[in-house]
């Protein structure tokens, strides 16, 4: 018996399969040779901000113009160009005074007024603006200064804010500074509260009497730019531009574009080195899925997912990894991963993550910590990855290969980690949030690949093994004993898969759907016909074994209706294989007159084909063995391992598990598992004596009573 699927020789002699071949793989080739191009080492994909992954020299001696330079020195002449201000403006100088005599009038008639109390005179007081903050001390030194004392605060406060006025320039950054001054300026001869009382009011009717000028300080900027030349910048051959690891600078980036090292100029000797490059990792590819996974390259649908992927997830790195800073953190390679390990398997996602870390290690400047980031938090995002995935362990494997992903960042940045750790801790953060991307990026293809491309994953098939599926709750109530025939077949083979290693998963889903097509005529089928006529006595056996084949034919139509994925379609017309219907032949061959010569058999085949896999045969030995022990309801556990016995002799003689890949040692624990399940489900009852009639019927609540077949 074969070992497993695999392209067949003559697939590989095949014009057409050859044809897909060279297109799949001159596309790929194609395709990463593009990208490797233009992230030659002599052309940097860079920007202010960026990290240098490698230290840049001067090609040739270059002395230019700098812009950037030139903008600096400009700046630092305006810089110590010092703000222009208007001339003193003699208006505000009388405008104060003259506010000033009103407020002494006012203050006057305040200190004549002999009825009001010294509470409402200071109330008084504070109404004017200027004096709103004067405190109660000097308050009461202008209240009770004697008259003759009175008018020589008065006059020297008039005299003292006149000079002030028109002889200062003050400007209002100034003003605290003026006042600051105006202490020593009284006059000696004044008293101590007398000068108190002077210094109060002086201070307070100072204002700004010189104004900045915006106009006149532009034009004094302009003309120290204009004074300011072109500034030279001078490099040497071989001189460093850029060292590893620095920040790219605005001055960096304008040398850099002097040179012509951002311009995207390959020489052919670089050109050569990117597609050998590319050619050699597609050719390892390739060879690698030859040998451990050839499946994936069957020209069809799984080879086209794979170059699907693979060009997204290259134009990704392409756009990602060389804009430096935080972005290649984020370049989600474990949503590839995951995607092909639950599409096409996990030898095929670990040979894509390999190819793709290669490439990714060139887009970054050859590096090895990001070569290993990426082949590492894919690998383990694979690995990680349930047997039935869930959409919160899709996300947890994302999350895991995060994880791992920081790590290798710690460990390739030891150094940076104490000389800068913060920018090393927020590069460990965006490795796990790019983990998490890659988790939603993996359920989301999911739900969009899985239909575009039939694939059979278990996320699709946990889906489809739910009771309520509509397929499901229509045979439950339009055919429940072929429902429960179902129900008994998916328990036999889906234990049977757990004990040999095959797809539960899949064994069960393909159970649940096999025999779907007896919705459509279930009245046809024995198992449906309880207290019922059995409407082939009426038919030809030819009508009848139409019939029967019928129900593969509408099972493959309702599987299409509903979207059922192929590798759940093939245990439709697989679990009967090419097997033959024996009954009504024989019942042709009777109403032929014994002459056998005068029937067709192959008119009473199924058509096939037979079990490809092992779940399918599962099903198929499962399905005769239920039915021919419900038929025949052996009494003993030597009569009913006859009779499973006999279904699998049955098999084996009429070739249909010649082209299954399964071992006899399989087959042996298979049957095993069949007889166990069946004793149980089939057991013999104790039939217990009929109650007399003159004795009342009881109630029993043992179990054997309970149950019946």
């Amino acid at each position: 018996m074969p070992k497993g699927p695999m392209i067949t020789y003559a697939q590989k002699m095949s014009g057409g399969w050859a044809l897909r071949q060279a297109g799949f793989w001159l596309i790929l080739t194609l395709a990463t040779a593009f990208v490797l191009v233009f992230t030659l080492s002599n052309s940097y994909d860079l920007a202010p901000g960026d990290v240098a992954l490698q230290d840049i020299r001067a090609p040739r001696d270059l002395n230019y113009v700098s812009e950037i330079l030139s903008a600096q020195a400009e700046a630092e002449a305006v810089r110590h160009v010092a703000p222009r201000y208007t001339s003193p403006d003699s208006a505000v100088a009388r405008d104060q005074y003259n506010r000033a005599r009103k407020v002494l009038a006012y203050l006057r008639a305040l200190r004549a007024d002999s009825y009001a109390s010294d509470s409402q005179k200071y109330a008084w007081l504070l109404a004017v603006p200027e004096l709103s903050d004067v405190s109660q001390n000097t308050a009461n030194i202008i209240f009770t200064l004697p008259d003759a004392n009175w008018d020589r605060v008065r006059l020297e406060f008039l005299d003292l804010l006149d000079q002030v006025m028109r002889q200062e320039v003050i400007r209002a950054a100034d003003l605290n500074e003026v006042r600051q001054r105006i202490p020593a300026r009284i006059a000696l001869d004044l008293a101590q509260d007398e000068a108190v009382a002077v210094n109060a009011l002086v201070v307070r009717f100072i204002r700004p009497n010189v104004f900045y000028d915006a106009d006149a300080t532009e034009i004094a900027r302009q003309e120290a730019r204009e004074a300011v030349g072109p500034v030279f910048h001078s490099l040497r051959s071989g001189e460093v531009i850029v060292r590893e690891g620095s920040v790219i600078s605005e001055l960096d980036m304008e040398i850099l574009q002097e040179f012509g090292l951002t311009a995207r100029q390959t020489e052919w000797p670089d050109l050569s080195v990117a597609v050998l490059f590319a050619g050699g990792s597609v050719l390892v590819l390739g060879a690698y899925l030859w040998r451990f996974e050839s499946t994936t390259l069957d020209g069809g649908r799984k080879e086209s997912l794979l170059l699907l992927l693979l060009l997204v997830f290259l134009l990704l790195a392409r756009l990602l990894i060389p804009s430096g800073g935080l972005l290649p953190y984020l370049f989600p390679a474990a949503a590839m991963t995951m995607l092909l390990a639950t599409t096409l398997g996990l030898p095929s996602a670990i040979g894509a993550i390999a190819f793709l870390s290669g490439v990714s290690g060139w887009i970054g400047g050859q590096s090895l910590s990001l070569t290993v980031f990426v082949l590492l938090s894919g690998v383990v995002s694979a690995l990680t990855l349930p047997r039935y995935e869930q959409t919160g362990a899709i996300f947890r494997s994302g999350f895991l290969a995060g994880l791992v992903g920081a790590l290798v960042l710690t460990v390739f940045s030891v150094n940076e980690l104490f000389s800068d750790p913060v920018t090393v801790m927020l590069k460990m953060g965006v490795c796990v949030v790019g983990g998490i991307i890659a988790g939603g990026l993996t359920a989301g293809g999911l739900f969009v690949l899985t239909p575009l491309f039939d694939l059979t994953t278990n996320f699709r098939l946990m889906e489809l093994s739910r009771p309520n599926h509509p397929l499901l709750q229509r045979l439950l109530r339009e055919a429940p004993a072929t429902f429960n025939h179902v129900m008994m077949v998916t328990s036999l083979s889906e234990q049977a898969a757990e004990r040999i290693g095959a797809n539960a998963l899949l064994t069960r889903v393909g159970a649940y759907y096999h025999d779907i097509g007896k919705l459509l005529r279930p009245y046809f089928f024995v198992e449906n016909q309880q207290g019922l006529s059995n409407p082939h006595d009426r038919l030809d056996p030819y009508t009848s074994v139409d019939v029967l084949q019928g129900h593969v034919r509408d099972g493959i139509k309702l599987a299409k209706q509903y979207r059922l994925p192929a590798r759940v379609r093939a245990f439709i017309p697989e679990h009967h294989g090419t097997m033959r219907a024996s009954f009504f032949y024989q019942k042709a061959i009777d109403a032929a007159g014994g002459e056998a010569d005068l029937v067709d058999e192959d008119q009473f085949r199924y058509p096939g084909p037979t079990p490809q896999s092992r779940e399918t045969l599962l099903v198929m030995l499962a399905d005769a063995s239920e039915a021919a022990t419900r038929a025949r309801r052996p009494s003993t556990p030597e009569e009913l391992s006859s009779v499973v016995d006999y279904i699998f002799e049955e098999r084996i003689r009429a070739g249909q598990l010649d082209e299954c890949p399964i071992t006899m040692q399989e087959l042996h624990i298979v049957k095993s598992t069949y007889i166990d399940l069946l004793r149980g489900a089939f057991h013999p009852r104790v039939k217990y004596p009929e109650p007399k009639k003159d004795e009342p019927r009881e109630d029993s609540n043992d179990d054997d009573d309970q149950t019946s077949n």
